[in-house]
């Protein structure tokens, strides 16, 4: 096997807009935070939980009882944010903190706006800062900061809220195994690279490293043609954020030949209600100048037109 000098590396996001209906007891919690207040629900004990919850931790019976809890608190404990992340309530360093607001007997967690770790204490009073524009959830609540400062806050109402949008995002650096850099190599190239294992002789595309059923390194590159079969399928019809095809198209396992393991891919080329099992298909490869490390290199795979590969060969990947 052709070695590469080190590994590669990238970073990478995932990310999307989280929306959600809220129920009866989230949406008036949001509610509340929109229209400058807080509440709680009490449970079959007599605690009062904030944030709400649905559902008693003791008894499973649902909550109702709610209670409206002062905007004050006391820090039940903190740890210090030195470097904040994309995203967080503050973009300077701050303090997160549990924070028990008056008439309330659990804590709820939130930044605390201090100059620094020498500024804030377990038992410090805080109070509410509320966010500029609200009706956000708990991001109506902008921080906390020292009890005392002055409180601003602008009236606000309409309807109760029953939905929220939540941005989501993950950022990593992805570091590839060694037998994987080679197949991202490969694809720079035009070529598809798996391996086999050599104790049950299956090809794995991409390559896995070790074989996951004989728990042995997969150390023998196998180049594969870029033609295979369809195993299973989908016909998506529905349009989300973000699709680059008008629907109805197809999402396929494709087998290629000489592999064992199928990868998932788009089926173009003709109509999605024609697309079956065992039909034989070729890559479409996008020009050369936009190749990069990815399975993407291919922008579909399309019918090559030749008679279907008989079910007994792929019916063991269904």
């Amino acid at each position: 096997m052709t070695g590469i000098s080190e590994p590669l590396s990238a970073p990478l996001n995932i990310g999307f807009d989280y929306t959600r209906s809220l129920g009866t007891v989230h949406g008036r919690f949001a509610t509340s935070l929109r229209d400058g207040g807080i509440i709680g629900v009490r449970g079959s004990d007599g605690r009062v939980h904030v944030p709400p919850i649905e559902y008693d931790p003791d008894t499973a019976a649902p909550l109702d009882d709610f209670v409206e809890v002062g905007s004050q608190g006391t820090v039940v404990s903190w740890t210090w944010m030195p470097e904040p992340l994309p995203g967080q309530p503050l973009e300077r360093a701050f303090a997160w903190a549990l924070v028990r607001l008056d008439g309330a007997d659990t804590p709820l967690l939130h930044a605390v706006d201090v100059p620094g770790p020498e500024a804030i204490s377990t038992g410090m009073r805080v109070q509410v800062r509320w966010a500029a524009e609200r009706g956000n959830g708990i991001r109506d609540i902008a921080c906390f900061e020292p009890a005392g400062t002055t409180e601003q806050l602008e009236p606000a109402g309409g309807d109760p809220v029953t939905m929220l949008t939540t941005p989501v995002n993950l950022d990593y650096t992805h570091s590839a195994s060694p037998e994987e850099s080679r197949y991202l190599e490969g694809l720079v190239e035009g070529r598809l690279l798996g391996q086999r294992c050599p104790a049950c002789a299956k090809v794995y595309m991409p390559p896995r490293g070790a074989c996951p059923t004989d728990g042995v390194p997969t150390v023998e590159e196998v180049e594969l043609p870029d033609t295979g079969i369809v195993t299973t399928f989908c016909i998506v019809n529905v349009p989300f954020l973000g699709q680059r095809i008008k629907p109805p198209y197809v999402g396929a396992y494709i087998l290629l030949d000489g592999a064992d393991i199928a990868f998932l891919h788009l089926v173009l080329g003709c109509e999605a209600d024609q697309v079956r099992m065992g039909m034989r298909v070729k890559a479409s490869w996008k020009p050369r100048d936009q190749w990069g490390h990815t399975l993407e290199n291919i922008d579909h795979f399309e019918p090559t037109g030749e008679p279907d590969a008989a079910f007994e060969t792929y019916a063991h990947h269904l």
